[in-house]
């Protein structure tokens, strides 16, 4: 599995890293976290604010911080 935060690394980018991080260890399963910084990387999935979570290239939500309870439902959702 492939998540991807993107933003600049603003502290609701940063917050929602660390919520991304404690969701996969708490449902132990094996996942790749990708920071995605690159303005014209960001607009090409059409998203016009950030934080955006995206897993498996899916865009699950955009503009503000993701829940560790949040995030795990979107994992849920892949497997």
């Amino acid at each position: 599995m492939i998540i991807k935060i993107l933003g600049s690394g603003c502290p609701k980018c940063n917050k929602t890293h660390k919520n991304v991080t404690k969701a996969i260890n708490e449902l132990g399963i094996d996942a790749e976290i990708i920071k995605v910084e690159d303005i014209v990387d960001i607009m090409n999935y059409g998203v016009m604010t950030t934080p955006t979570l995206v897993i498996n290239e899916e865009v699950k939500g955009t503009g503000k911080v993701f829940s560790v309870d949040e995030v795990k439902k979107y994992i849920k959702e892949e497997l």
